[in-house]
């Protein structure tokens, strides 16, 4: 008798000293979608995005790649896209801050980059470490979890800034931002040391593109760089 009443008691018990261990439901791995990775393109529109490569436009080929990229992103993907250079400004001041979030990062907001960057023209200069101070700053702001940055450009900083020292900076009080780079039908050495830079700091890739088969494929690499890693433990026999 004494063994039923024990048997009772714990049944009674158990919810309340179970709930911190209650089993999981698909109600609460909401946490999972606050937390999932945002993607941002920043998309090079600076002047010299106007050069021929190939017998077109290299910021046609941009475009164009973009285009087939799009379609591709899954519809729960959380993307934004930024872009710079897009305008000169009276003053070197104002070339050097013209950086602008066309559509802001969330779910489904892909199908909304072809009507943007259809009006967007190269034009001006390239702040990189303003448009990536920006992003960083604004653009992903009340995002939990890991903030990925795809970057293309056709140039390194010129305005005065280095986007390698500061990632340097940023990676001492952030850990949840990876940028990737892909550096689009640049030669300067010196320019490539600092996309480069920009990149493996923040444990992103580094991609260099010189043709447009070679952007597409790294703009490809780079939305899929996630991937789930499957842990496995080999017994010691």
């Amino acid at each position: 008798m004494k063994f039923f009443i024990l048997i009772a008691a714990l049944l009674f018990l158990l919810p309340v000293y179970a709930e911190p261990y209650s089993v999981s439901t698909p109600e609460n791995y909401r946490y999972k979608a606050e937390q999932q990775e945002r993607t941002l393109f920043i998309l090079d529109f600076s002047n010299s995005m106007n050069e021929y490569l190939d017998g077109k436009r290299k910021v046609d080929l941009m475009l164009d790649t973009m285009r087939e990229i799009i379609p591709k992103l899954s519809k729960t993907s959380s993307v934004g896209l930024r872009v710079y250079g897009h305008k000169m400004g009276f003053t070197p001041f104002e070339a050097c801050r013209a950086s602008t979030l066309l559509v802001p990062v969330g779910c489904g907001n892909a199908m909304t980059f072809s009507d943007s960057l259809s009006k967007t023209h190269a034009k001006g200069m390239t702040p990189i470490t303003y448009s990536l101070k920006e992003a960083v700053k604004k653009d992903f702001t009340g995002f939990s979890g890991k903030k990925h940055i795809i970057l293309l450009t056709d140039g390194g900083e010129n305005c005065d800034e280095s986007p390698c020292k500061w990632v340097m900076e940023l990676v001492k009080v952030r850990k949840d931002v990876v940028i990737d780079v892909i550096a689009f039908n640049i030669s300067e050495e010196d320019d490539l040391a600092q996309l480069e830079c920009t990149s493996l700091v923040t444990g992103g890739k580094f991609y260099s593109a010189n043709t447009a088969a070679e952007l597409a494929r790294s703009l490809n690499n780079s939305i899929n760089i996630k991937k789930d890693v499957e842990a496995k433990i080999i017994p010691n026999y």
